[in-house]
């Protein structure tokens, strides 16, 4: 079972829809994927059109385990939901002694049932994003080319090397992507950023050739609860995230 986080320090940079879209496409290659949404505003458990009735914050409280929490959705994907709840129960979880090591354990209960698990984290680095890391073989980091997204990176990159260090000797950046971006569009800002990351002695070895244009059946797909792969599978969305998920196999 591969184990896989979504992570980014700032919001709205694509970490849902990378690994809702990733998910399925690991599905329609005949994968078994679970998600899991560690974020409290819940947008990955609200991409299904099958209702989600249990969460992790159960999990949390001790209610449940996290076998009990997985609601299928397909006959390939199943999800670990999350809830506005999730904001407290963080909280919580961050009190506890060893809470790191909370999705690495809990996880352990489906071992076995999946041959992915793809974490969806909040942005920011909360209880649940440091028990994302040392759960994970690998994390993904999508960035759109800003100037405040890029500076933000390497405070998610220090927290992936402190994880390492202290908590999960086998984790690694698996990469960084770029999304709502192309090289053909007209955004000399944006081509700057990029240049800069490229040309960063960290950042550029972590970059990935895969970039994620700006598609509008991505949201779309996503409000109506529908698979992008069926919904619009020659989509440049479809396409893009279809050679993301190669890429990311390749990288493992």
């Amino acid at each position: 079972m591969r184990i896989l986080t979504f992570a980014n320090h700032k919001g709205g940079v694509g970490k849902t829809t990378s690994t809702l879209n990733v998910g399925q496409q690991l599905a329609e290659r005949g994968h078994r994927v679970l998600f899991v949404d560690c974020d409290p505003q819940h947008n990955l458990t609200m991409s299904f059109a099958t209702p989600v009735p249990y969460h992790l914050g159960h999990v949390i409280r001790g209610d449940r385990t996290l076998a009990q929490v997985v609601t299928p959705v397909s006959s390939q994907l199943a999800v670990v939901g999350a809830a506005l709840e999730l904001t407290q129960m963080e909280k919580i979880l961050g009190q506890q002694p060893a809470y790191q090591f909370f999705l690495r354990d809990a996880l352990q209960e489906v071992a076995g049932q999946f041959d992915f698990v793809l974490i969806d984290t909040p942005p920011a680095l909360t209880s649940l994003t440091y028990a994302a890391l040392v759960a994970s073989e690998a994390v993904f980091i999508p960035v759109q080319p800003e100037y405040y997204g890029y500076e933000g990176l390497n405070t998610l990159l220090e927290a992936c090397k402190v994880m390492s260090k202290n908590f999960n000797a086998k984790l690694k950046v698996g990469g960084l992507f770029l999304t709502k971006y192309s090289s053909a569009y007209r955004l000399t800002l944006h081509h700057d950023v990029v240049a800069t990351m490229r040309e960063n002695p960290v950042l550029g070895q972590l970059m990935m050739e895969t970039s994620i244009r700006q598609n509008g059946k991505l949201s779309e797909a996503q409000i109506e609860k529908q698979n992008l792969y069926e919904y619009a599978p020659t989509s440049n969305g479809a396409v893009d995230y279809d050679h993301l998920t190669t890429e990311i196999l390749s990288r493992l």
